[in-house]
């Protein structure tokens, strides 16, 4: 296991090179100057082109890249604002919490909605309940998250006057948001837990337990969806990183000060360090989140762990295997002659 989560930690090295790469290219070549958002319309060109050389625009593509890597690898430095001259780093930090608390939040509502819903959909298959949970995921998905999270403030906070229309302060501000983001992953983990669920419960072995006299309850929880959790999880671990980078509409929605709004406030200014920061955190976390789904399936199936195991585990060649049997059983055969004479 050691081994395997070595490994893989390894891998993001050239995942994070290639995601910087990507977005450093993309921002480099994007139309627009930063120096004239910062400077004004009214600069003049010798006040951009003496900017251009303190914030080392003035160099080539791969001298500035290299110099991003370079500072990031020795110094993990990502650069400075070019709004607040703060770093990005501690920016990114500081509004790292009220990201991963929504992103909690919202998986967690889309977890529990969706895996009970989609267990009663494939026990209660082709009912009405089944129907409406179908209608239900169909529509999940297919609604954007800024179109639910105005509607959502319209009924809720206009309408009702409820739950408060913006911010992240209190518990209250949260429900909003974590509705809207986890929606569609609802259904999703719905559709899916339900697909996985009418695989496995047509097993044998479900219907062994059937024939033994266990409560029905104990079958379709203890037995069936324990069998049916790694679809599951890999959905919801997706679920999960996704919100990270994609709850940058609702974080705009209900002006919610996290790494998503930031971005956004960055791109509409030209600021390239924080885009790309934000762009890399995202892309980091995403990928340590599919590190711990793949950490999970060994707890959650024991061949899985097995074959962690087994694959730090030097393998024989099927030729020396032979070979040591042909030594040992003439080994043997000279041994019995030699009690004979």
């Amino acid at each position: 296991m050691s081994k395997f989560i070595f490994k893989r930690i390894l891998a993001l090295i050239p995942v994070m090179l290639g995601v910087s790469l990507i977005i450093f290219s993309l921002l480099y070549f994007t139309p627009g100057d930063p120096a004239e958002y910062m400077l004004g319309m009214d600069a003049t060109q010798e006040n951009i082109n003496t900017l251009h050389r303190e914030l080392g625009l003035d160099q080539p593509f791969l001298v500035q890249y290299f110099n991003y890597i370079k500072n990031i690898v020795t110094k993990f430095d990502f650069g400075k604002s070019y709004t607040t001259k703060q770093s990005v780093s501690i920016e990114i930090l500081q509004r790292v919490p009220a990201t991963v608390t929504l992103a909690v939040l919202s998986v967690s509502f889309a977890t529990v909605i969706g895996v009970v819903t989609g267990v009663i959909a494939a026990v209660k298959q082709y009912s009405i309940f089944d129907k409406i949970a179908t209608v239900f995921a169909l529509t999940g998905v297919s609604m954007p998250n800024f179109w639910t999270g105005l509607m959502l403030i319209i009924i809720f906070a206009v309408h009702f006057k409820a739950l408060p229309p913006s911010g992240f302060d209190t518990p209250l501000h949260w429900i909003l948001p974590s509705l809207t983001v986890g929606m569609a992953s609802s259904a999703t983990i719905m559709r899916q837990t339900r697909s996985a669920m009418l695989e496995v419960i047509r097993q044998d072995y479900i219907t062994t337990a059937r024939a033994k006299g266990q409560k029905e309850i104990v079958i379709v929880f203890r037995h069936a969806l324990k069998n049916a959790l790694i679809p599951i999880i890999t959905v919801v671990g997706i679920s999960f990183g996704g919100m990270l980078g994609g709850a940058i509409l609702a974080e705009s929605i209900f002006s919610i000060p996290g790494i998503g709004k930031l971005m956004v406030d960055a791109i509409n200014v030209k600021n390239y360090p924080m885009v790309q920061g934000g762009v890399l955190f995202i892309a980091f976390a995403f990928s340590i989140v599919n590190l711990l789904v793949d950490i999970l399936y060994a707890f959650v199936d024991p061949r899985i762990k097995s074959q962690y195991k087994n694959s730090g585990r030097k393998a024989v060649p099927a030729g020396a295997s032979m070979q040591a049997g042909k030594n040992k059983n003439t080994g043997a055969a000279e041994e019995k002659t030699g009690k004979e004479e």
